[in-house]
């Protein structure tokens, strides 16, 4: 995942209120930052939100925020991301750093290259369990990546039949069987079906063993909410799986939206809540707009996934069709 990135600025406008700060626009980001510290046109380094910096003397500003770039308001201007200009970089980008060559051109990776991280949310090591490998490298990881990071695939989107769900706040989990094999993985490990751990638990408490007697080559990938699980926003009295995917492993595609309804029906599982389904014609303000509101439980829901409806390929994303829009209000 790229979290750090050379970008454009599209336009500065000075924050109200303020003598000193500017909120600048990037991708599809506001970001705060210095007055004057940047003009429209000018390249930046972008690191997006939920990066973690390393300890490091050009970061040391980050060490009172515990080195994770997170929202946060100032003056009251959503500040998301942090913009840096070239030049705090620039002597790493003239001479390197470990060895890795990188060109100062729109929209080169710079996430190695800073020895920038994913911030990951933990869950408490009683239900995470024991490591049994790696993710399987035959299932795509369950990141999402936020509509911010690109805006143009709305341009691709548009006309189109699509469905929003609700961005459930807790662990991915991903069970798939393949060649035989049946696999309980986290969202970037395998673990050990080793008993009361929450991702054995839920394989168990589903019966997804049984389903996989019947379909083999799939994986079944949801997220798992409930007490202990970042404080467990839905108020659930016991773990729960709510499934967002089905992929066919031979034929590498994920299910259309009925398929996958008719599936989570048929096997008795829980899909995630649909918020809607909509033709998109909508601007990325509106999808943000959108993605507010609660969870049955009242309090703020993380945000909302929006797909089409029928699988498709995104040439502005290279990947899967399919993003997060984060519920500004929303705070973990």
């Amino acid at each position: 995942m790229e979290l750090a990135t050379i970008q454009r600025i599209k336009d500065v406008n000075n924050v109200e209120n303020s003598d000193y700060l500017d909120v600048v626009s990037v991708l599809g980001w506001k970001v705060v930052a210095k007055r004057n510290d940047f003009k429209a046109g000018d390249l930046c380094t972008y690191i997006a939100l939920d990066s973690i910096l390393p300890e490091k003397p050009e970061f040391e500003f980050m060490r009172d925020r515990h080195f994770r770039v997170r929202t946060i308001k100032l003056r009251g201007q959503i500040s998301q991301g942090l913009v840096l200009p070239l030049n705090s970089i620039k002597d790493h980008l003239r001479f390197g750093l470990q060895g890795l060559p990188v060109d100062i051109i729109e929209g080169a990776d710079l996430t190695e290259f800073l020895g920038i991280q994913k911030y990951e949310k933990v869950i408490p090591a009683h239900l995470s369990g024991d490591i049994a490998g790696d993710f399987p490298n035959f299932i795509p990881k369950t990141d999402e990546e936020r509509l911010q990071n690109y805006p143009e695939v709305l341009s691709e989107l548009r006309g189109i039949d699509c469905y929003s769900t609700v961005k459930v706040d807790g662990t991915s989990g991903t069970f798939a069987n393949y060649h035989d094999e049946n696999f309980i993985c986290s969202r970037r490990l395998t673990k050990k079906d080793t008993g009361d751990t929450v991702y054995s638990a839920i394989y168990k408490k589903y019966n997804i063993s049984d389903i996989f007697s019947e379909i083999k080559n799939t994986a079944i990938q949801g997220e798992i909410a409930g007490p202990g699980i970042q404080k467990n926003p839905l108020n659930l009295k016991s773990h729960e799986l709510f499934v967002f995917n089905v992929y066919g492993i031979i034929s590498g595609r994920y299910y259309d939206y009925l398929d996958l309804v008719n599936f989570c029906r048929y096997y008795n599982l829980q899909m995630v809540d649909v918020d809607r389904i909509f033709i998109m014609n909508h601007t990325l303000e509106d999808l943000l707009e959108m993605a507010k509101g609660v969870y049955k439980s009242g309090r703020t829901r993380e945000g909302i996934v929006i797909r089409p409806t029928k699988e498709r390929f995104s040439n502005v994303m290279k990947g899967r069709m399919s993003f997060k829009a984060i519920n500004n209000e929303y705070k973990d």
